[in-house]
């Protein structure tokens, strides 16, 4: 599969040494780069790349903005953001997976690890495998006071096994795992979580990870929260 990519970063040195990761690999190619959001915005409207390596801290524009605006730009062929940071705490990374980011991962990522999310996200996929993502999304979420989360009324169309999914989605589990977990074929582990997909309007694992922990259906905890829809 090829892959066009989309670099964003306000430090020269660091775009460069993306820039020679990504174009070493076979079927990945650099299409373009930016120093800041607004510039990243503004070129990836025209290049319409599969994948923007998006810094999240950056002068004029953030990657926070950044993400929201790309992902409003809305197309057939959907650009995916992968968020790329420093700091494996920071509140604005949760805030980029709500906004449409497929996933992130710290500068520090092996070369190797770089490239495999790249092509994850690219394939529509949603990044959810390092376990700093579980852990931003629990830190964040558990400061929200559960009376102040939304809960989706789709959540009542959910069937118990729908749910059960969910809560194994949260936790960051593959399809495969899935179906080990819950003793079903990977088929139809799949079918559930397009059903929960298509069901609560989600984009994609990313979002009804989110979904989970901010309508208490999981517990900043790690386990089962309150089920109740109404």
């Amino acid at each position: 599969m090829s892959v066009s990519v989309f670099v964003v970063d306000d430090e020269e040195l660091i775009r460069a040494g993306f820039r020679a990761l990504v174009n070493a690999v076979p079927g990945l190619t650099v299409v373009g780069e930016a120093a800041n959001g607004a510039q990243a915005v503004q070129s990836v409207r025209t290049l319409r790349p599969d994948v923007v390596l998006l810094d999240v801290r950056m002068p004029v524009m953030d990657g926070l903005e950044a993400t929201r605006r790309i992902m409003a730009t809305g197309s057939a062929t959907p650009t995916r953001v992968l968020m790329v940071t420093t700091f494996d705490h920071d509140e604005y990374v949760f805030e980029a997976l709500r906004a449409g980011a497929s996933g992130f991962v710290l500068k520090d990522t092996p070369p190797e690890r770089l490239i495999e999310a790249i092509r994850v996200v690219a394939a529509g996929e949603a990044l959810l495998t390092p376990t700093i993502t579980r852990r931003l999304i629990t830190e964040f979420v558990s400061r929200t006071a559960p009376a102040h989360r939304p809960v989706p009324a789709a959540l009542a169309t959910l069937t118990e096994r729908e749910r059960e999914v969910l809560v194994h989605v949260a936790a960051g589990r593959s399809n495969a795992e899935l179906a080990e977990s819950l003793h079903i074929s990977r088929a139809t582990a799949k079918t559930h979580v397009s059903n929960l997909l298509s069901k609560l309007g989600a984009r994609d694992r990313i979002q009804l990870v989110v979904l989970a922990y901010e309508s208490g259906i999981v517990s900043p905890a790690g386990g089962s929260g309150d089920t109740r829809t109404g």
